[in-house]
């Protein structure tokens, strides 16, 4: 049971970090802090979809790896 929830938990990992990298969107670490001249736009359509999947499997990151944690 172990193993198979570590396999999964890789496997939600990968995903995770591949749905982050699809959504770069900014110039680096200046436009985090307010930096890169750009002004607040809304997420419409796929950007607001894959945005909701990344939450999505965090959250189930998240709870595979509190189950590990304990079985």
């Amino acid at each position: 049971m172990k193993n198979f929830l570590l396999v999964i938990n890789i496997i939600v990992s990968i995903v995770v970090v591949v749905l982050i990298l699809i959504q770069g969107r900014g110039a680096g670490l200046g436009s985090a802090w307010g930096g890169g001249g750009e002004h607040f736009q809304t997420r419409r359509g796929i950007e607001r979809f894959t945005l909701y999947l990344t939450v999505f499997f965090i959250v189930i990151f998240f709870a595979i790896s509190i189950v590990n944690l304990f079985f």
